[in-house]
């Protein structure tokens, strides 16, 4: 280890920046003393105070332990969203302390400048709280809390060092999770952007008969339930339960393309766990199914109870080398393995006409045996090319580029239902409503 760095990682006591400022002001009037003789007390005395004014600072400081600190941080974190962090800190010195804190974050985020500041009186708690935004899945590792403490008159910090080492993971988003699922239980799930789904007929599931209320459809009136109970009856549908739902998720070189400092494939996994909470919490059956050169990962569609943590554990688990997929061995899966007719919701990328072409076979073939939608990603960054003006020549080619990109992404949609597949064409950061209000739609029309 470089001798400087231990000595300074072992060392508590610091002068502060004015110290050295007033040093070396104090060397120039020693200097001018040797020319001005009657300056030379005068600056003796000057050095005087200032290695007492340093020496009062240090005892004040280090008469007693007077700060105490810890981090509050959850066990684990949400992919793509503020998580919360508490600092506390208790101060019982005998005087207003100045404080500088330095929390060691996890290297992942790359802030080396991270700090903060406060003021803590004798006797006071003060909680500190930030937010951190992960940004890819894994163990993060929270490293020890620094803390700063000047004393009185300034002249000196003495630092302590808190041992508060922690690993903490990131998880898919369950953030979202919890916040579809308390918009669902409040009936407020238009303000996420939820369609409110318009009835397109009855499903083929009864649920029970009732009492006519006014505002049901005649047409469901149950005639011998009405003359056997003497009341206006009416048979009441639900959608139609137990119905298989699958992600499928692509984990190859065209879902590593970033945005806004996620991957595709991070925004899939996000919407996938998403997705699959819904369709849990309408008593459907979710699966799961993440591939690249091969099949990784297959969970069965079911509902059990805890399907859905198994779900969440799998995905926090998927890595990849983003290297090219086997559409051809994903259908070999999907077809041995599912047996039962099924909701595909599958999470790719094209960029290219061309490379949906070379997987168009095998998606035809998982069309023929399932009902397949198609998730595949707009491209903002050449959005806002498009929609930039055009100052010179070379803005026109860039712009022309442009168009002709986002014409092949709307080519791949039109060739895609043309094939009597569902495509979703969409933006990464409206991925999760998208995908939700999709499978509504599905739902509703009973297309499964």
């Amino acid at each position: 280890m470089d001798p400087l760095k231990y000595l300074l990682n072992r060392t508590s006591f610091f002068p502060d920046n004015k110290v050295y400022v007033i040093g070396f002001a104090l060397c120039a009037v020693f200097i001018a003393s040797y020319f001005q003789p009657s300056v030379f007390p005068v600056a003796q005395l000057l050095l005087l105070a200032l290695v007492l004014a340093v020496l009062v600072d240090a005892a004040l400081l280090y008469t007693r332990k007077g700060i105490r600190a810890n981090r509050i941080a959850p066990d684990r974190f949400s992919n793509g969203d503020d998580n919360k962090v508490l600092l506390q800190l208790y101060s019982s010195y005998p005087f207003p302390a100045s404080v500088e804190i330095i929390d060691e974050l996890p290297y992942q985020f790359q802030e080396r400048s991270w700090r903060r500041y406060a003021k803590l009186k004798t006797g006071q708690k003060e909680s500190i709280e930030y937010l951190l935004k992960p940004q890819q899945r894994g163990e993060y590792r929270f490293g020890a809390i620094n803390v700063l403490v000047s004393g009185p008159l300034g002249m000196a910090w003495r630092r302590y060092r808190f041992n508060q080492e922690q690993t903490v993971k990131v998880y898919p988003s369950f953030i979202q999770v919890r916040r579809f699922q308390l918009l669902a239980a409040a009936n407020r799930l238009q303000e996420a952007g939820i369609k409110r789904q318009r009835a397109l007929g009855h499903s083929l599931e009864f649920e029970q008969i009732k009492e006519y209320v006014r505002g049901d459809d005649y047409r469901t009136v149950n005639w011998k339930a009405t003359a056997r109970r003497g009341d206006l009856m009416v048979n009441n549908f639900t959608d139609e339960r137990s119905q298989q739902v699958y992600c499928i998720i692509n984990k190859g070189r065209a879902m590593k393309m970033p945005f806004e400092g996620m991957t595709l494939l991070d925004y899939s996994i996000n919407a996938a766990l998403v997705l699959s909470n819904v369709a849990l919490m309408r008593q459907d059956k979710a699966g799961l199914i993440t591939f690249g050169q091969k099949t990784d990962s297959f969970l069965a569609a079911d509902k059990r109870p805890g399907q859905f943590n198994q779900i969440l554990e799998t995905l926090y688990r998927e890595e990849t080398t983003f290297l090219d997929v086997d559409f051809e061995k994903l259908f070999a899966v999907v077809r041995n393995r599912i047996t039962q007719r099924s909701l595909l919701v599958l999470f790719t990328n094209f960029e290219s006409f061309e490379s949906l072409e070379r997987e168009l076979p095998s998606l035809q073939r998982m069309a023929h045996y399932h009902l397949l939608v198609v998730v595949f990603f707009e491209n903002t960054e050449l959005k806002s090319l498009r929609e930039g003006s055009a100052k010179n020549l070379e803005d026109i080619y860039i712009k022309t580029i442009a168009d002709k990109f986002a014409q092949e992404k709307r080519l791949i949609v039109h060739e895609l239902r043309k094939h009597g597949i569902i495509a979703l064409l969409t933006t990464p950061e409206n991925l999760t409503v998208q995908a939700i209000n999709k499978y509504l739609e599905v739902k509703n029309r009973q297309g499964i």
